[in-house]
């Protein structure tokens, strides 16, 4: 899944429970089952390749992910501090994956192992992209719905 969806979905986790620290698990664990569901993301080939000098675009493309889910957060919550909260525990896999692959240890690499082939067991199963790109869509639309309301 992209990042915008991660966001929207531990957001919401964040404003629907009333407990501040089951709130923040359900965010984390949330992120493990929207990567469950057939998904597409967009390539970093130069950030997994380590090609530095031709990663900006990749950087970019993260970058602006990660900021139309805050804008998005921003436009359609109370914007109470545990939605943040719950956004950024959302999206904590993603960086812990990012983190062992610049900063290898035994933790992270076994993190991203599970995340990568355990998690995403359908990122080579043959599913055209047209669910793969509704599923998102699907998640973010019911995610800012319940957020609005």
């Amino acid at each position: 899944m992209i990042l915008l969806v991660h966001l929207l979905f531990g957001a919401l986790i964040g404003k629907e429970i009333n407990n501040p620290i089951l709130a923040i698990l359900l965010a984390f664990l949330g992120h493990y089952l929207l990567d469950l569901l057939p998904h597409i993301e967009y390539p970093v080939n130069n950030i997994t390749e380590k090609k530095w000098v031709k990663s900006a675009p990749d950087v970019i493309r993260v970058g602006l992910d990660f900021l139309a889910g805050i804008f998005l957060i921003l436009l359609f919550s109370k914007n109470q501090p545990i939605i943040y909260i719950c956004a950024f525990f959302a999206i904590l896999p993603d960086g812990f994956s990012v983190l062992g692959f610049l900063l290898p240890n035994k933790f992270l690499e076994a993190h991203s192992d599970f995340h990568r082939q355990k998690i995403h067991f359908l990122k080579n199963k043959k599913i055209s992209n047209f669910w793969r790109i509704f599923s998102q869509i699907a998640v973010a639309i019911i995610c800012i719905f319940f957020l609005k309301f």
